[in-house]
């Protein structure tokens, strides 16, 4: 992957004159079945110009109970579009008859309605994933009230092998789709977003205004294409991988185990959660800490199957 860094062709993004960052562009949408898809530096800057392009100031988005679009981006909905959440219960994943009652019509005294957020994976929710006719519910009813729908795809690629699909498949009714580079793929760094070629054209404009604009990132575009083309058909391992956590600690007194794709939650009976990131981290294993007693684990493609088995016997006697 260094080497492609390296070896990359560059040329000036900002003016679309990098050939390398073209390439990834058009690699991207066409996985996404997309018209046209835009380089971004983080997936927060995906899903912000997707709520600036989809909303005008003083609309409302619908997202799942801990979006990382609401929860995890700094309040940028509010502070960069003047978008207010409104978070649906549940697991992260929300119903159709969710997004119908939390609606809002012409009533001026209400903030108007104008975009749905899923997320497939759902991070908070341990990697979960959404079940398609739960996903076409949901967009049929987005349809029905003129809604946009963007799907934030950080981990879609897992989403992808997790339910034996494609990505075209699970971005397929989404109006824009994000996709990150830097999760289970390996890359440095990056995200794209896509959609159609209008809105790409608005998207080019708002990462330029929120300072997304680069120039020779072609050396970081060839890091992602190296990743799509190397690192995409062995994810599979990392879901085995965690498969293999889950199923180990959920034998463990005093630990409860939930999650999908390459996420572990793991809950403490008998520990908090900072508790135990510090003291795993004094025995080499570092993961984030993720509510009271909750932790969460990751799998990717730096994780061997011997760092599962340390990892499941040092949280074994920590519990």
């Amino acid at each position: 992957m260094r080497r492609a860094m390296a070896e990359a062709e560059v040329g000036d993004d900002v003016y679309g004159e990098d050939p390398t960052v073209n390439r990834l562009q058009e690699k991207v949408a066409e996985l996404l079945g997309m018209e046209a898809a835009l380089f971004v530096p983080s997936g927060s800057m995906a899903n912000q110009i997707a709520i600036r392009v989809h909303t005008r100031p003083g609309d409302e988005a619908l997202a799942g109970q801990g979006a990382h679009s609401y929860l995890y981006e700094s309040g940028a909905a509010a502070g960069l579009s003047g978008v207010q959440v409104t978070t649906l219960a549940g697991d992260g994943r929300f119903t159709a008859d969710q997004v119908r009652a939390a609606y809002k019509g012409g009533d001026h005294n209400r903030p108007p309605t104008t975009l749905v957020l899923v997320e497939n994976t759902h991070n908070v929710g341990g990697g979960l994933v959404w079940p398609r006719d739960a996903l076409d519910a949901v967009l049929t009813t987005c349809r029905e009230l003129t809604l946009r729908a963007h799907l934030d795809g950080a981990r879609l690629w897992n989403a992808a092998v997790a339910a034996g699909s494609s990505e075209r498949a699970l971005a397929a009714g989404f109006d824009s789709v994000s996709v990150c580079l830097s999760k289970g793929l390996g890359a440095p760094v990056g995200s794209l977003i896509a959609g159609s070629r209008s809105f790409i054209d608005q998207a080019h404009r708002a990462r330029k205004m929120m300072g997304g604009g680069m120039r020779q990132s072609g050396v970081l575009a060839a890091a992602g294409l190296y990743a799509l083309e190397h690192n995409r058909a062995r994810l599979a391992e990392d879901h085995e991988n965690a498969a293999t956590i889950s199923r180990l600690l959920a034998e463990v007194p005093g630990l409860s185990v939930s999650g999908d794709s390459n996420i572990v939650m793991v809950d403490f009976a008998n520990r908090r959660g900072d508790e135990v990131q510090r003291m795993a981290a004094e025995r080499g294993l570092l993961f984030w800490s993720f509510g009271e007693r909750r932790i969460r684990l990751v799998t990717h493609l730096d994780v061997s199957r011997a760092d599962c088995v340390r990892a499941i016997e040092i949280l074994s006697r920590l519990a």
